[in-house]
């Protein structure tokens, strides 16, 4: 899934990347207080390197979702152009082209909530493949309060709006442009690499299989609270590229109250946010209750569809899919401690009784950690993170997949129930201009949340640039 394409805090903009800019405008009279037109771009190659594990059994019974056990080498190389012009008072609009190829672990299964490289997405290939990631339109109006620089950066023009302002969006965007935005855990491009660190784990946002959606967001700031509102359409069928059209009828709304503020000086926020998705979804309860009932009604003789497998005494979510609803909560604290120190944390609780649409297989998700800028140790465009993030199943989930069932991206055939946890240590040595070249060490436990199978041990590099 991929990650915001800017950072605030710890991830602001190089002071190079910054003079550059300013070079350009001075050359081809380019105000970046006041822009009608950037152009941004990035470069990111990430390897991942996953060790040998132990394993009781692999995709026991004929199942297909589990996490090879053997060494493998996955990859991902994005290159992105962020375009953005303004076309009157407050309006602007923002095109953003993609190139990405991609190879997953084990075809992208086996992990619930801790993929260990966020911008893996389920329907890539190793060919670079080209679309269009965003592409939307924006209207801000004005309401009054004091005067805000926006900065010049990808996906926003330099320009002063008001404090109190409302903000509409419409178009095509990832719903994680505006929701759960946190400085030192959402911009993976320089930070983290495992998506438990992208966002909430069991945030089952509304989105396509590369993590997009079309829909709206309405955003009102006051001062030092925001409140937003957004609404997007679902995938066909879960984690699928095609969008279902009937966006009256399957859709997920988003609703997330925000406030910013200063402890002993140094700046922080708190989000709430919860989500409401009405999806065309199997409860875990029905599938088992259904297949106990009607043994021909298993995931070997499944005719809808389902991921592949071949189990003839398992249970399976295609024999059940009705309109449904699914909803969460969490909350997303961030704290500067120190200058160039930042604490972080996340925590949701969705529902766990329906089948995971569009995200990660996770029913209740915790992350929290620490970003450092090297300035303590006088390499201030250096980065240093250490993170925690787990993950829980509801019973009812966990009950299917203990009777071999499978969802998106996980099913051994079998469980022992335990929680998916990954410990995540990185450092990012700045190089030269915009580049940063970093190294990565994930400890994964209980991956797909089964305790008899791992641990496992990922080693990764990224090179990253930014023009």
């Amino acid at each position: 899934m991929p990650a915001s394409a800017a950072a605030s805090g710890l991830g602001e903009r190089a002071d190079d990347v910054v003079n550059f800019m300013n070079l350009l405008a001075r050359k081809y009279q380019h105000d970046l207080k006041k822009e009608q037109w950037n152009v941004y771009g990035q470069l990111t190659w990430i390897s991942s390197f996953k060790l040998p594990f132990a394993a009781a059994y692999t995709n026991a019974n004929g199942s297909t979702q589990s996490l090879a056990p053997t060494f493998e080498h996955s990859f991902t190389g994005s290159f992105t152009v962020y375009l953005s012009a303004a076309l009157w008072h407050g309006a602007e609009v923002y095109w953003v082209p993609e190139v990405i190829a991609e190879r997953p672990l084990s075809r992208l299964t086996g992990l619930g909530g801790v993929i260990q490289n966020f911008e893996l997405q389920k329907q890539g290939s190793e060919a670079p493949t080209l679309y269009s990631s965003r592409l939307f339109f924006r209207q801000t109006f004005g309401l009054g309060g004091h005067s805000v620089d926006k900065t010049s950066e990808p996906m926003q023009l330099g320009t002063v709006v008001d404090s109190r302002r409302l903000v509409i969006t419409i178009g095509n965007f990832s719903l994680l442009d505006f929701f759960d935005k946190n400085s030192f855990a959402s911009d993976l491009r320089r930070q983290f690499f495992n998506m438990a660190f992208l966002t909430y784990a069991a945030y089952d946002f509304a989105a396509d299989a590369r993590g997009y959606t079309w829909g709206g967001v309405a955003e009102l700031y006051l001062d030092a609270w925001a409140l937003r509102l957004g609404r997007g359409v679902v995938p066909k069928n879960p984690n699928q590229l095609p969008l279902d059209e009937r966006f009256w009828e399957y859709y997920g709304d988003q609703l997330e109250l925000e406030h910013v503020h200063k402890l002993r000086g140094l700046p922080g926020a708190v989000r709430v946010l919860g989500f409401r998705n009405h999806e065309n979804m199997g409860r875990f309860a029905e599938a088992v209750a259904n297949t106990a009932a009607r043994p021909d009604r298993n995931a070997a003789n499944c005719t809808d569809f389902n991921y592949g497998s071949n189990n003839s005494l398992a249970p399976d979510l295609c024999w059940v899919r009705r309109p449904s609803v699914k909803v969460g909560i969490g909350i997303n604290l961030e704290q500067n401690v120190y200058a160039d120190i930042g604490l972080f944390l996340r925590a949701m609780y969705s529902d766990g009784q329906s089948e995971v649409y569009s995200f990660s297989s996770t029913d209740a998700s915790l992350a929290l950690g620490a970003l450092a800028r090297g300035s303590l140790w006088h390499r201030a465009k250096d980065y240093f993170g250490l993170g925690f993030g787990i993950g829980w199943l509801s019973q009812s989930h966990a009950d299917y997949l203990r009777r071999g069932g499978i969802d998106g991206f996980i099913g051994d055939g079998k469980l022992t129930q335990a929680p998916e946890s990954v410990l995540e240590i990185f450092y990012g040595v700045h190089l030269l201009s915009a580049i940063w070249v970093s190294a990565d060490y994930q400890f994964i436990s209980n991956p797909a949340y089964n305790a008899d199978r791992g641990p496992v041990h990922i080693f990764g590099a990224r090179l990253h640039a930014e023009f």
